[in-house]
Parts: C-alpha cells; sequence; structure tokens
C-alpha cells in the first residue's frame, strides 16, 4: 500500500523488540515464575486481570487468523477444496501434535519449511533497484499523518512486540531452567547466572535478527515487485503468493504456502501455549509443552479449547489477511500495557534484586512503551475524529 515508505520499521523494531525479549526472558530466570506467576504473588490482583484482558483476546485473533491462513493456502493448492475443509483438518493435526509430541521436536522439524521466508531476500534483487531510494526509506523515516498508514505502523509494532511472545519467552526459559538447574532461582548462583544471562541474550538477538531481516526484506518486496507492479492493496492468499513469481514462476503459490504452514504449524503452538501458560500459572496448575499428557491435563485442554475458539472465528467471514492485520493492530493497542508492567517488574528489587534493569535496556524498553502508546493513541484519535 505504501511502497518502501515503512522500510526504515524493521531496523527500529529490532532493538526495541530484543530489549524487552530480554527482560521477559529475565523475569523467567531470576523468578523461576512466567510474567502471570509473577504477576500474581507480588501484585495487586487488578494487574493480573488487567494483563489476561489485554492479552488474551488477540493472541486468539491470532490463533484463529493463523488457521485461517492456513486454510487459504491449502485451498491454493487444491482450489476445488474449500479452505474452511483444510483449515479443520490443520487444527486437528495441530492437536495431535501438540499433545504427542514436545514442542522442540515439532520446531526441529517443521522450522525448514519457513527457510521458504528467506526467498524474499533474492527476489528484490532479479529487479533493477533504486539503491539510492532503498538506502533513504531504510534509515531516514517517513511519516503520513493517514489512518492507513498508522494503522500499519501499529500493527509493524504489534506484530514484532507482540505480548504472547512476553508470556512464552519467561515461560519457557523457566521450563528450561527447572530441566538444568531444578528449581532453584537463578539469583542465588551469580556466578553461572551471568553465562546464561549472556547465552540467552545472543540466543534472542540472534532470532529477533534474522526476524528482522526477513522482515525487511519482506517490506522491500512488497514496495518493489507488488507496489510498483501496480499492487497497492492485498486481499488474498493468491496476491501475497504473486510477490515470488519472479523467482519462482508459477511454483509461487507453493513456495508461498509452505512457508505460511510451516510458519503456522510451529506459531500456533506458541500461541495457544502462551494462554495455556496464562491460565495454569494463574490456578497454579501443572504445565509445559515439554511434559505429556496426563502430567498436565488442563494445560494442553486450554490449548485445545483456545484452537477450537480460534478456528471458530474462521467463520465470521473474514480473510486471513485482514484477520493478520487486525490482529496486528491489535497487539499494537494492547501490547504498551504490558511493556509497562514488564518494565516495573525488572526495576523492582524486590523481584529482581541484582538484576534490575540498567539504564540501556531501561533506555530501550521506554522507547518502546513511549513509541507503541504514542502510534495506539494517534490511531484512536483519528478513527475517532
Amino acid at each position: 500500500m505504501f511502497g518502501l515508505s515503512t522500510l526504515w520499521m524493521a531496523i527500529i523494531t529490532f532493538p526495541l523488540m530484543s530489549s524487552i525479549q530480554r527482560m521477559c526472558a529475565k523475569i523467567g530466570l531470576v523468578t523461576s515464575m512466567g510474567l502471570t506467576g509473577t504477576l500474581k504473588k507480588y501484585y495487586h490482583p487488578v494487574w493480573l486481570f488487567l494483563m489476561l484482558l489485554f492479552s488474551f483476546p488477540a493472541i486468539v485473533m491470532n490463533i484463529g487468523a493463523d488457521i485461517a491462513a492456513m486454510g487459504a493456502v491449502g485451498s491454493l493448492i487444491f482450489p476445488d477444496i474449500s479452505p474452511i475443509y483444510f483449515s479443520v483438518v490443520f487444527t486437528i493435526f495441530l492437536l495431535i501434535l501438540i499433545i504427542y509430541l514436545p514442542y522442540a521436536k515439532i520446531a526441529a522439524i517443521l522450522k525448514y519449511l519457513c527457510i521458504v521466508m528467506l526467498v524474499y531476500i533474492i527476489v528484490p534483487f532479479l529487479f533493477k533497484q533504486n539503491f539510492g531510494e532503498i538506502v533513504k526509506a531504510t534509515f531516514i523515516p517517513s511519516f503520513t499523518w493517514d489512518k492507513n498508514f498508522i494503522s500499519i505502523l501499529v500493527a509493524i509494532l504489534g506484530t514484532t512486540l507482540s505480548p504472547y511472545l512476553f508470556f512464552w519467552q519467561a515461560s519457557v526459559e523457566v521450563e528450561e531452567m527447572k530441566e538444568r538447574r531444578g528449581k532453584q532461582p537463578v539469583r542465588k548462583s551469580l556466578m553461572v547466572n551471568k553465562k546464561i544471562f549472556n547465552e540467552i541474550n545472543q540466543d534472542i538477538d540472534v532470532g529477533m535478527g534474522f526476524s528482522t531481516l526477513v522482515m525487511f526484506f519482506i517490506i522491500l518486496t512488497g514496495g518493489t515487485v507488488l507496489f510498483k507492479g501496480g499492487i497497492h492493496q492485498i486481499e488474498t492468499v493468491e496476491q501475497a503468493a504473486s510477490a515470488l513469481k519472479p523467482l519462482a514462476g508459477e511454483m509461487a503459490y507453493g513456495l508461498f504456502a509452505l512457508g505460511i504452514i510451516g510458519t503456522g504449524l510451529i506459531a500456533i503452538p506458541v500461541l495457544s501455549g502462551s494462554i495455556s501458560y496464562i491460565v495454569s500459572e494463574t490456578f497454579e496448575w501443572e504445565g509445559g509443552l515439554g511434559k505429556e499428557f496426563h502430567e498436565a491435563k488442563g494445560f494442553y485442554v486450554i490449548i485445545a479449547i483456545s484452537l477450537v475458539i480460534g478456528l471458530s472465528l474462521n467463520y465470521i467471514g473474514i480473510s486471513p489477511i485482514k484477520a493478520l492485520i487486525y490482529t496486528a493492530i491489535l497487539y499494537g493497542l494492547t501490547a504498551p500495557v504490558m511493556i509497562a508492567i514488564i518494565l516495573h517488574i525488572c526495576n523492582n528489587k524486590k523481584i529482581m534484586g541484582k538484576h534490575v534493569n540498567g539504564w540501556g535496556i531501561n533506555l530501550l524498553g521506554t522507547i518502546a512503551l513511549i513509541a507503541m502508546t504514542a502510534a495506539a493513541g494517534i490511531l484512536i484519535y483519528l478513527e475517532l475524529s
């Protein structure tokens, strides 16, 4: 829709999302609890309620949008079969995978399908590019006082600084630490945790770095292949897949489908797992994607319920493309509350001890909070005016 005018967002969001994920990981490591458990133990119940209120709807909608996208690309390959049938099949398949296989095994296998996303790095180089224009769009922010443009900025912020990732990061660190060290909080062993913190921070930075790289080239591909080709609005998965045609020709649809299905099969267990971590910690149930069903029945029941609710959203008639955008915008509107809570926890000596935030990570976290709050506030103003 806006060509290369949002390309600078990839550069801006990387340090912000990396800093927030580092904070979430540190909360899990130091407290041996996820965000929900930490809030429940140290804060008034109203804060736990606010967190649930602002996070739950967006995460469920994200599950529904991903299921719908997987169904749509299934129908893209087999046009005679309705997308809803594929959505149902993928939902059942996901439930079986999540219940019977540890998530680490799922991710280890399916991550290779996501490698397809790297083809976006190749596509722009198949065209004659104005590199001066690309450099300018990358390093000089452009801004348009327009409701659609602000919506996209909020969506980009929301899809990079997503509340479900905050819950996931903290809870997964707790699971991994329990496997490695038992249930003792990290702060009781200062010599060891410096190494652990460094390893996890590097892991987060590498993960966020690759995410940002792919994001950058997807925007670049959309802004050159599609925008300059006269496609300024994507309504269907066919239109989205057409971005890969210069490289793959008629195979573009297959490549795009593999990427979406692979991403969905990895992301949906994370999304539903995040919800289940929230509920399990709230009610002090045993939980974790590394546990078998009989060890954490409540945890897996919540996952099943979230998938069924997500699947039901497929029947409200919103296209997968729009559903994904609406989800990202909803994340962008609700994430500031979560970021403010995370910042407060990470600066609370009663909780974090010697591991409270330094000024650098506090600065990045505050910039993230201000940027997301300002973008969300402007969008709400434009919607109401």
